[in-house]
């Protein structure tokens, strides 16, 4: 047998770009979780208030979605960034937000997938 603890992931929205997204294991499913339990018990509070405190939850999903992006996305083919290598920083901090949306949400569908739902 023979695993690989990456997938790869040719973009949508920006055609020759591949995205290399870290399948989950036990222990990353526990580092992910540790990274995000204490802003999501923050931001589940939040949602609950008035207009201030919904501002700093939409602030709060922000970083959210970035550590998932950070966690998750392992490397970027195919893109520079100002003639530079793509990275998952470089993504966040300059890159096109329609493909920073596409690796977010292909790191949290390998986060929810059971492996028998990834083989299919």
């Amino acid at each position: 047998m023979t695993y690989e603890s990456i997938l790869q992931k040719a973009s949508v929205v920006a055609p020759g770009v591949t995205l290399v997204i870290a399948k989950m294991s036990f222990a990353r499913r526990l580092e992910l979780a540790t990274k995000i339990r204490e802003i999501a018990a923050r931001l589940e509070y939040l949602n609950a208030g008035d207009g201030r405190e919904r501002m700093e939850a939409a602030i709060l999903t922000g970083e959210v979605e970035r550590l998932y992006v950070q966690w998750g996305l392992k490397e970027i083919i195919g893109l520079l960034i100002d003639g530079e290598p793509a990275t998952p920083d470089r993504l966040i901090d300059n890159g096109p937000e329609e493909l920073f949306r596409e690796a977010l949400e292909a790191v949290k569908s390998e986060c929810s997938l059971s492996e028998a739902e990834r083989k299919n």
